[in-house]
């Protein structure tokens, strides 16, 4: 026992022996480093420079001057370390400051909400209810539900209401079942008689041939050209009046265009595009909602989920997430807080061109069917002509009919893809199948509507295809822009490619 005690003691003196020598030794390596060791540099450079040339002054200067930066270098690195480490640390300790805050706080959310329950119980037995009814009342989770009152979607619970005892199928007259040649021909005097508005027949075929070409249309132009009043005198015409929202430059994701759930206030700020695309839902007939000036704001940024949505192609799948969860009072064509966009509708937006607006993205451009509208069209002498009540049904017909009458020839196909070739090849741009499957719906109802296979490619490929040479340095491609010019005259003919042409002859002008 003594034996042992005497070994600790000197185990103990021996440990804590080193432990200070240790320190000891770390101490005098400072001492001998910074004072010294630098009283020795210096009497070692002091006696080195008695022999010194001017040229060796020269570079000892040099040398102390990178030596001292250095130093300072290090200093202030070393400092910024230290400064972010504690700056850090705080941070840390806040964020676990905010974390207990956060769980006390629950804690007493939880302790309030057992009480608000316990209280609703208590007034339930003292009214005589059954149990079934105070199980009804509190739920099964006992918690209870809200008291019910008006619904948190006012405008669309008003067009339930509108549209309750209303007979929305549509029943076509004879008269009204036409092609799409005579539905061009019916439409400019329509608008001509009945609205003053004139239009020519080639805007028309495109307008009719870009609706089953795509979903979205982009009506571009300059101003004053009448890109509003078309897709107006298209609801006139089809007895559906087109529904105009004005964009506005503060839009900036889809909850500036569709709305959004007020957590506050528990209500659905509803606007006036939730409302156009909600009505659609209770209609068989043609239906556009109309995006006046869209580059006001970014397109890409508010309508991104739109243009997604509709390049599915399953139309089951065009699902708009409006509210996370179904309440009582929710309107009818709302299904586990979602709405069904029906194929029946059409988004035409119209853009100006000048430093007010936004640059439209290819995004946008590649899923929609740009109509350039530059010009007022001529006086028209047109006889009195009435509208026509037309189903979605029926006119998705004619568009089947017309693929079937006025598919792309296999020559059209074929200088298609040699032009393609070309332009990939020398200009470094292509586009897609999305493009191409745009194509071939545009040219056969273009063709049906009264216009040529060749017209119809001209218009596509000038808006879809040389539109994307925007983005090149066109003054350094004068050759290939040459060469692509007699390319359209070899493959499809002299003058016979106008639009592509014209664009052509716009960019030589920039040489």
């Amino acid at each position: 026992m003594v034996e042992f005690a005497r070994y600790y003691i000197n185990f103990i003196r021996e440990f804590f022996a080193n432990i200070g020598e240790f320190f000891r030794r770390i101490f005098e390596a400072f001492s001998d480093l910074f004072f010294s060791g630098v009283a020795d540099f210096f009497r070692n450079f002091i006696l080195a420079s008695s022999n010194f040339s001017l040229l060796d002054w020269v570079m000892a200067f040099l040398v102390l001057i990178i030596n001292m930066a250095f130093i300072v270098f290090l200093t202030l690195k070393l400092y910024q370390l230290i400064r972010r480490y504690i700056k850090f640390s705080v941070i840390e300790i806040e964020k676990d400051e905010l974390l207990e805050e956060i769980s006390f706080l629950n804690q007493k959310t939880v302790e309030l909400i057992d009480e608000k329950n316990k209280i609703l119980a208590l007034k339930v037995s003292n009214l005589g209810i059954s149990p079934e009814d105070e199980e009804r009342i509190l739920g099964e989770d006992g918690k209870g539900d809200e008291p019910s009152g008006p619904s948190r979607f006012v405008k669309l619970i008003q067009v339930d209401k509108e549209y309750e005892n209303m007979v929305t199928s549509i029943h076509m007259r004879d008269e009204d079942m036409i092609n799409l040649n005579d539905l061009v021909k019916r439409f400019i005097n329509f608008s001509a008689s009945k609205l003053g508005l004139f239009y020519d027949r080639k805007i028309i075929s495109a307008f009719f041939a870009g609706m089953a070409a795509s979903k979205t249309m982009i009506l571009e132009g300059i101003s004053g050209t009448g890109k509003t009043s078309l897709p107006y005198a298209m609801g006139k015409f089809f007895g559906n009046d087109s529904d105009i929202i004005a964009v506005q430059p503060s839009w900036r994701d889809r909850a500036e265009m569709i709305g959004y759930l007020n957590e506050f206030t528990k209500k659905f700020n509803e606007t006036d595009f939730l409302k156009a695309i909600y009505e659609t839902t209770y209609r068989d007939d043609i239906c556009i909602i109309v995006l006046d000036e869209m580059n006001l704001a970014r397109v890409e940024y508010y309508f991104a989920e739109l243009l997604s949505l509709l390049e599915m192609p399953d139309s089951d799948a065009w699902l708009i997430d409006i509210v996370p969860d179904m309440q009582p009072g929710d309107p009818k064509n709302l299904k586990n807080g979602k709405m069904l966009l029906p194929q029946n509708v059409w988004f035409i937006g119209t853009a100006n061109k000048d430093d007010s607006t936004f640059t439209i993205t290819d995004k946008v451009y590649d899923r929609a069917t740009p109509i350039e509208i530059n010009a007022k069209a001529a006086y028209i002498d047109a006889p009195e002509t009435e509208g026509v009540t037309f189903s979605y049904d029926y006119m998705s017909e004619l568009f089947r009919q017309a693929y079937k009458d006025h598919p792309m020839t296999i020559k059209a196909v074929e200088n298609l893809e040699k032009l393609d070739a070309f332009i990939t090849k020398n200009l470094k741009v292509t586009f897609g199948n999305r493009i191409m499957k745009q194509i071939r719906a545009f040219v056969p109802v273009f063709v049906s509507c009264g216009g040529s296979e060749y017209e119809a490619l001209d218009y596509m490929v000038a808006r879809k295809i040389f539109r994307k040479f925007e983005s090149l340095n066109l003054p350094f491609l004068q050759d290939e822009i040459n060469e692509l010019s007699n390319l359209l005259d070899r493959l499809f003919g002299k003058n016979t490619f106008v639009e592509c042409q014209t664009y052509l002859a716009n960019i030589k002008k920039q040489f």
